[in-house]
């Protein structure tokens, strides 16, 4: 009669047994005599096997079974085996589909009465068991018991195949499902299978678009809670796992041992593809897309599709403008924090990276990684229109547009259109004016942090590039390029208009001004036109009567430091242009050239007024003053020289 009592209070939920440490409370008195073990920490139930001990003599008996590996219960539906009946019970309900404890709260039902007790405790926000190492709370204490080992350091269950260690028994089970390649839980949207059934619901909210759990700070969306909760770290600032090797700090113990791997070295993930490894098994898969070729995310505005969703977002922000990370140095915005990030670095001049070829830094693991690639002479990506190999795969794509004709990024200003938007950029600072980069020498100014480099290096003189043919030197990799063309006469832009064929594709572009007439620069000053804007700036030099670079020898001032280095020529000498007809040599090429036209015989700029013909344009134009009485230069005794006569 008194069990039956016992029983009855279960349904009733009469719990008269209250402990008032922890206002726990128990239908039995036994059950709290027995909690109260637990406060007073009585274990008299030891167990021979291992150091455990237990407060009853039942739960030693349950666990001796962990020892001898008997598992006597059955499932008849799928043969999974269990230790203890109860057990079995609990799990056969899932296949009845049996969920007898109803939250009250909400419509969630649930197999077992102690399921639904955490549940309830969920959202009342009750948590009994507290860590005495930080100030985390848990709603159960096996919960407790396992959160300890993340601070006593202890992973008991060791992987057999790759001696990989885990705190908990499950998630070793997990783990070897990837060695056996096991995965039970199948999606019915998609062809995708998970090891785990908590894996699958994850993955069931892409295709619902489900995300119940919001951030009140930024009103963010999450498909998990764990997400969320480790969003809101990012409000909070809290970094709780830090490096030893670095004085960086992680949100996630996952994040920090990611980390670790870039001081070890180690990249287990091994493509079968190429030889490249990476960190974890998510990048390894990422990578093989790109042989694969797989691109499963498309923008609904442009046709562009992307290997990842996060990739999409991050492209349809270019469509919505949206820039949410704002600098807090300077005015810019970016599209992501990884962005934003970066760019802080420019503000404090971090560049932690250091190559162990030469002594260069760098803000990126991943600007270096590239960097040491030209030491190696790697370039993994290999066009399949040319023999041309790049460093990156995203330099091989913009690559492939010469061949596509894809220029996707419009000027507003103008009807200029670009391969890529920092291209687009920089063009537009060509309307705005905008400079913002400062040579410290004197007063020139940049659109690109990478054209100050450039042009600082004519002030320290450094040509860390050397022509193998010759003795020559140059400042870029890309001028050298274009230098050893000379030697091996390589000329791949040819003009359409005319014979004439170029080194570069931006010589062929100027030189097709010449038979279109156009000559968009125009000089504020007089009304004299030009093809390109350096010509301009040239140009305009010579009403500010400015000539920065001089002569050592002889004192002499030009405007270019090309004219410098072609007037340097006649001190030293020095010849290079060997006609083939004759024994005259010349300081440049385009002295050889009008040399060459005596030889053919050649008039290319003829008069319509008269019937003669010149070699060079120049020739033709000083003619023409001969016609027009146009005497535009004085002779004075003070100056001793000729200078042009002001209007």
């Amino acid at each position: 009669m008194k069990d039956l009592m016992h029983h009855q209070s279960v349904h009733v939920g009469d719990k008269p047994h209250k402990y008032t440490e922890c206002n726990k409370v128990f239908g039995r008195k036994k059950n709290l005599e027995q909690h109260l073990q637990i406060h007073a920490g009585e274990q008299p139930y030891e167990v021979t096997q291992c150091d455990k001990a237990f407060i009853t003599d039942g739960n030693l008996k349950q666990h001796q079974k962990v020892h001898s590996r008997e598992k006597p219960n059955e499932c008849t539906e799928c043969n999974k085996v269990f230790r203890w009946e109860k057990n079995l019970n609990q799990h056969q309900k899932i296949h009845t589909g049996e969920k007898r404890y109803q939250c009250t709260e909400f419509d969630k039902a649930f197999i077992a009465k102690q399921s639904l007790e955490i549940h309830q405790q969920v959202y009342t926000g009750e948590t009994a068991h507290k860590c005495t190492q930080c100030d985390k709370a848990f709603i159960t204490s096996g919960n407790l018991m396992k959160h300890q080992k993340v601070h006593t350091g202890e992973k008991p269950y060791e992987c057999t195949e790759c001696n990989k260690l885990f705190r908990r028994k499950n998630y070793l089970k997990q783990h070897q499902k990837i060695h056996t390649g096991e995965k039970l839980y199948q999606c019915t949207e998609c062809d995708k299978e998970f090891i785990t059934s908590g894996n699958l619901k994850k993955h069931q909210k892409v295709h619902t678009g489900e995300k119940p759990n919001e951030c009140t700070e930024c009103n963010k969306v999450f498909r998990s809670k764990d997400s969320l909760k480790q969003h809101q770290k990012i409000h909070t600032g809290e970094k709780r796992y830090k490096c030893t090797e670095c004085d960086k700090a992680f949100i996630t113990n996952g994040q920090l041992m990611k980390h670790q791997k870039v001081h070890t070295g180690e990249k287990p993930y091994e493509c079968t593809e190429c030889d490249k490894a990476f960190i974890t098994n998510g990048e390894l898969k990422r990578h093989q897309k790109i042989h694969t070729g797989e691109k499963p995310y498309e923008c609904t505005e442009c046709e562009k599709a992307f290997i990842r969703n996060e990739k999409l977002k991050q492209h349809q922000k270019i469509h919505t403008g949206e820039k949410p990370y704002q600098c807090t140095e300077c005015d810019k915005a970016f599209i992501t924090s990884g962005e934003l990030k970066r760019h802080q670095k420019i503000h404090t001049g971090e560049k932690p990276y250091q190559c162990t070829e030469c002594d260069k830094a760098f803000s990126t693991n991943g600007k270096l990684e590239r960097h040491q690639k030209r030491h190696t002479g790697q370039k993994p990506y290999q066009c399949t229109e040319c023999d041309k190999a790049f460093i990156t795969n995203r330099e091989l794509e913009q690559h492939q547009k010469i061949y596509t004709g894809e220029k996707p990024y419009q000027c507003t200003e103008c009807d200029k259109a670009f391969i890529t938007n920092g291209e687009l950029k920089r063009h537009q600072k060509i309307h705005t004016g905008e400079k913002p980069y400062q040579c410290t020498e004197f007063d020139k100014a940049f659109i690109t942090n990478g054209e100050l480099k450039q042009h600082q290096k004519i002030h320290t003189g450094e040509k860390p590039y050397q022509c193998t043919e010759c003795d020559k030197a140059f400042i870029t990799t890309g001028n050298l390029k274009q230098h050893q063309k000379i030697h091996t006469g390589e000329k791949p832009y040819q003009c359409t208009e005319c014979d004439k064929a170029f080194i570069t594709n931006g010589k062929l572009k100027r030189h097709q001004k010449i038979h279109t007439g156009e000559k968009p620069y125009q000089c504020t000053e007089c009304d004299k036109a030009f093809i390109t804007n350096r010509e301009l700036e040239q140009h305009q030099k010579m009403h500010t009567g400015v000539k920065p670079y001089e002569c050592t020898e002889c004192n002499k001032a030009f405007i270019t430091n090309g004219n410098l280095k072609q007037h340097q020529k006649i001190h030293n000498g020095e010849k290079l242009y060997q006609c083939t007809e004759c024994d005259k040599a010349f300081i440049t090429n385009g002295g050889l050239k009008r040399h060459q036209k005596i030889h053919t015989g050649e008039e290319s700029y003829g008069y319509t007024e008269r019937d003669k013909a010149f070699i060079t344009n120049t020739y033709l134009k000083q003619h023409k003053k001969i016609h027009t009485g146009e005497k535009p230069y004085e002779y004075t005794d003070a100056t001793r020289h000729l200078s042009p006569i002001k209007a």
